[in-house]
């Protein structure tokens, strides 16, 4: 028999930083080109950005990523948000 977990880390599981994402629909120079890196990289370009170009991105992911009980794979604005509120802290160069 399996034990069910209910909590908050059943809401939002563990997400895999490393997998492939693109930010997309920011401007980049002249041009409009998606940037295709880890997650993690794009949801620190994304939080740089100014809010115009904030609202205007779309994140999408190479895998579901779970945030709050809801899955997806494309993301824009208050979700991209909720992503980011999951970033993992930045290693210091002590460490």
């Amino acid at each position: 028999m399996t034990e069910a977990t209910w909590g908050k880390s059943a809401k939002t599981p563990d997400i895999n930083w490393r997998m492939s994402a693109s930010l997309e629909d920011v401007a980049r120079g002249e041009t409009d080109i998606a940037e295709v890196t880890n997650l993690e990289r794009a949801v620190r370009d994304w939080v740089r950005l100014d809010s115009e170009h904030r609202d205007a991105a779309t994140l999408t992911t190479d895998h579901p990523v779970q945030i709050e009980g809801v899955s997806s794979t494309t993301f824009t604005g208050e979700a991209i948000a909720a992503i980011a509120e999951h970033l993992p802290p930045i290693p210091s160069e002590k460490e």
